[in-house]
């Protein structure tokens, strides 16, 4: 057994040690130890200890501390160096302003994005359960893949409560895209407003906190609504008194108020305006609640103790249980980091928007380091001009450390100026940045922002010094002062790497730039299989719902209208179903088949090629009719699929058509089999229109006016078929917009640097110059002269960056099924608007010192 060392603790004596005055010390530590053995005697070690410390900390007085000349002499010192700073900065102004603007802008990048990945970081990590806080996932093993989604079984969160006692609270909740915003209505107001239908636990398992009213009953009633205080706001102008009160949904039922939360933070990932009991659901749509559908989402919180990973495992087979498919299993996975790592491939977890945060920090580092090289080579290729100064010191017995401090001291102090630049740079564009990136980001201080922006501007100054301080500080006095210090092929070879360091990134950035430009425009411009512009669609609601076809009639009727129909859900997206089979099908294997349910007139209103058959007509029997895109034919393998019946769960339906293949989701992922389905006006939820090109304004009015008087007290909200299919690529347009503007920046760094090591070069090679052209060599030959040096960095550069943005931007495209090819053109093109960029920089000093009097350049000899 190891024993504790009954004796003082050493840290606070080393501390009396060193503030304490030399004829005092050997006196006070003495008095110190006798007590701290009496105390130890009668008390215990760690009250002897605690007494000791509070006994050190008793001497810190006046009379006690030694009057520290190294103190002052450490003080005196840095003043010393404050002030050759300021002094450097006004005699070198060129070369300041370069790496201030270079520093600042590189700290600016940083700090907007240190904003937006703690933004990231933070999402949904507020709940107060958030430790145990957890979401099921649904693996499906169909067809030899496992296919993960977040749709579970509605009795799942209820069955999970009952019967696994780790479980001490269990929800399901719709997903927030299931539903349009819904009109509530209260006497003369009406309010779209977005909403969910959720489980009785909801507020137990979210810290969504209410303002009034009770967490854990205010969803027993299946009438209740909960809604957050601004729609309380807009509905009875205040938040108080108005529990009990009635709030009318559209115009179809009415709902009591039993709670109000306050408004969903921005940090969450859902987003709602109110609440309504799934019992509802459970009422409308009993079919649904079966162990073989799936819809919602579940959520859990795990009892204190409960071991997830054994939990995991003991809810894997749950659904086997409960239902004869062997396909399906559970898995738990953390809620809150569904939001960063919310990918799966093969039933695990592969990554997600957390590889945008990578990315973006890298950004940030590289941006910091090309600005902190510009502050390297600048200090030491503006050596000579501080040789005396450094060879006086070093000949006066100032140490290497000193010099050391001195330097460093000088590129913190500039990295510090640079940051409240940057701080300014920031409050600047912090707008366009939240317009960009869809946030609501505050540079707001607080202690964790201070931290991390003085943490990242003091490893700013560190590394842009570090070198300069190391090589400046370790020349030789006597070599500096007999003028005899040369440049070394190691300093040469360190700033010449340091310049293709830069030019590779900068490269590397242009070439991911283009790469992502085309692709955003192949998204954009490729041809879908069907004709998404000028195309709108609304929710089916009040009268609408009534006569449905008397409806479209009427709105077709409108001038500018080309057509309209019925869906149940936009485009984009959709559901998914694998209880499907065919004759000639394997019963064994389990294919999920995309489905959309649809009006007569929709394939022909969203221009769909028919291949084979017909689409749906009111001139036949079209009841359970489908038509199947020609992936869902082959993947069945039909031959002659017109008129054969495939078996839809208890349905017997019949093939009427085929039609082209598609793109129903994203071009990430490869055209999938799907079919369309003719369904009943009750089960449509959105009216899809085209409006006539051109006409687009004029019509919508026209129809909003026909709209208001044909279904009054409902608010005409609509949405464009085109923003439904950009709105999948977003992260990618983000990108897309912020990767110019960082590959601008990088690029204007790099310049910025070889501006100033340009005119360096120039006015070092000045008494060269003067003598060539009066030995009469042109201005064009002193210009490729001066230039070559630099050519031949930049070259180098390209030569490496090319492999490197190859495989970055290959590695990127993976990631779309439908993508576009990698030309030859997209990288020699980077590397010639690189070289170019160099020569328009470099040029601008060379043309100037070819061009000078060479009297001017010899005058001083």
């Amino acid at each position: 057994m190891k024993t504790v060392k009954q004796i003082p603790p050493k840290l606070a004596r080393r501390f009396l040690l060193w503030f304490l005055r030399d004829d005092l010390a050997e006196e006070v530590l003495g008095d110190l130890e006798e007590k701290f053995l009496v105390v130890l005697n009668e008390k215990s070690l760690f009250k002897a200890r605690l007494h000791y410390w509070y006994q050190t900390i008793n001497y810190l007085r006046p009379f006690a501390t030694r009057h520290l000349k190294s103190n002052s002499n450490y003080f005196t010192m840095y003043q010393h160096n404050f002030k050759l700073t300021y002094r450097n900065f006004l005699k070198y102004k060129s070369t300041f302003l370069i790496n201030l603007i270079g520093l600042s802008t590189g700290l600016a990048c940083a700090l907007l994005i240190y904003l937006w990945v703690a933004d990231e970081v933070a999402v949904d990590k507020f709940h107060q359960k958030n430790a145990r806080l957890y979401q099921v996932i649904e693996n499906q093993g169909l067809s030899g893949n496992t296919r993960s989604t977040r749709s579970t079984p509605w009795l799942l969160a209820e069955a999970l409560a009952e019967e696994m006692p780790e479980v001490a609270y269990a929800a399901v909740a719709t997903p927030p895209f299931w539903h349009e915003k819904s009109t509530l209505k209260v006497k003369d107001k009406s309010v779209k407003a977005g909403k969910q239908y959720v489980g009785r636990d909801y507020f137990n398992i979210f810290s969504y906190n209410l303002i009034h009213g009770d967490k854990h009953r205010v969803l027993n009633d299946k009438n209740s609504i909960v809604i957050s205080e601004d729609l309380a706001v807009k509905l009875f102008g205040t938040v108080d008194n108005i529990l009990g009160e009635t709030i009318e949904y559209q115009q179809e039922a009415e709902y009591v108020v039993s709670g109000i939360f306050e408004n969903i933070p921005a940090s969450s990932s859902i987003q709602f305006d109110f609440v309504l009991s799934v019992e509802l659901l459970k009422d409308s749509q009993p079919q649904a609640f079966l162990w073989k559908n799936s819809g919602p989402y579940t959520y859990l919180v795990l009892k204190e103790g409960t071991d997830p990973i054994a939990f995991n495992e003991k809810i894997a087979g749950f659904i086997k249980t409960k239902t004869e498919d062997t396909h399906r299993s559970l898995l738990l996975t953390k809620y809150a980091e569904n939001y960063l790592r919310g990918n799966f491939q093969n039933g695990k977890r592969v990554g997600g928007r957390i590889e945008y945060v990578r990315l973006f920090s890298i950004i940030a580092i590289f941006i910091l380091i090309i600005a902190c090289i510009n502050f390297m080579n600048l200090s030491t290729a503006r050596a000579s001009r501080r040789m005396k100064e450094v060879g006086v010191k070093k000949a006066m017995g100032v140490p290497r450390k000193a010099l050391v401090i001195q330097y460093l001291t000088e590129s913190i102090v500039l990295a510090f100026l640079a940051l409240l630049l940057a701080i300014a740079v920031v409050s600047m564009f912090l707008p366009e940045f939240n317009l960009i990136m869809g946030k609501q980001l505050v540079l707001r201080p607080n202690a964790e922002l201070a931290v991390a922006a003085i943490t990242i501007t003091l490893f700013t100054g560190i590394l842009a010094g570090s070198y300069p301080a190391l090589y400046l500080s370790g020349f030789k006095p006597v070599t500096i002062l007999k003028g005899k210090l040369q440049n070394s092929v190691g300093e040469l070879w360190a700033r010449g790497g340091l310049v293709v360091f830069q030019f590779t990134l900068s490269v590397i950035f242009i070439v991911c730039v283009l790469v992502v430009y085309k692709q955003i425009a192949f998204i954009q411009t490729k041809n879908i299989g069907y004709n998404k512009d000028n195309v709108i669609h609304f929710e089916i609601e009040g009268k609408i719902k009534e006569n449905l076809d008397t409806f479209l009639t009427e709105l077709e009727r409108i001038p500018g209208v080309v057509s309209a129909s019925a869906a149940a859900q936009s485009m984009v997206g959709g559901g998914n179903t694998a209880n499907i089979s065919w004759e000639g099908k394997d019963p064994d294997t389990k294919i999920p088949f995309a489905f959309r349910p649809a009006n007569y007139g929709l394939i022909e209103l969203l221009d769909l090629k028919v291949t084979e058959g017909r689409a749906f007509s009111r001139n036949y029997s079209d009841s359970l009719a489908v038509i199947f895109n020609e992936s869902g034919i082959k993947t069945m393998g039909l031959k002659d699929p017109i008129g054969s019946v495939i078996q839809l769960g208890s349905f017997q339906c019949k093939i009427v058509g085929v039609v082209k293949d598609f793109h129903y989701e994203s071009l990430r992922t490869p055209i999938r089999p799907m079919f369309f389905i003719l369904s009943p006006p009750q089960f449509l939820e959105k009216v899809v229109a085209r409006i006539e090109a051109g006409k687009v304004g004029p019509t919508l009015e026209r129809m909003e006016q026909f709209y208001r008087k044909y279904n009054p007290g409902f608010v005409f909200d609509f949405k464009f078929l085109d923003q439904d299919y950009q709105n999948q690529y977003r992260a990618e347009q983000r990108i897309s917009v912020l990767s110019r503007y960082f590959a601008v920046i990088a690029i204007l760094i790099s310049c910025l640097g070889l501006f100033g090591l340009a005119a360096f070069t120039a006015e070092r090679r000045s008494k060269e110059i003067g003598i060539r052209k009066i030995l009469g060599a042109g201005s064009l030959k002193i210009i490729m002269s001066l230039s070559t040096d630099f050519t031949k960095m930049v070259l180098v550069a390209i030569t490496i960056s090319l492999p490197i943005s190859y495989f970055i931007t290959r590695s990127w495209l993976s990631n779309f099924a439908f993508g576009i090819d990698l030309e030859w053109w997209f990288f020699l093109g980077a590397g010639l608007l690189a070289l170019l960029i160099t020569w328009l920089t470099v040029g601008i000093q060379t043309v100037k010192a070819a061009n000078a009097n060479p009297v001017e350049c010899l005058k001083d000899e």
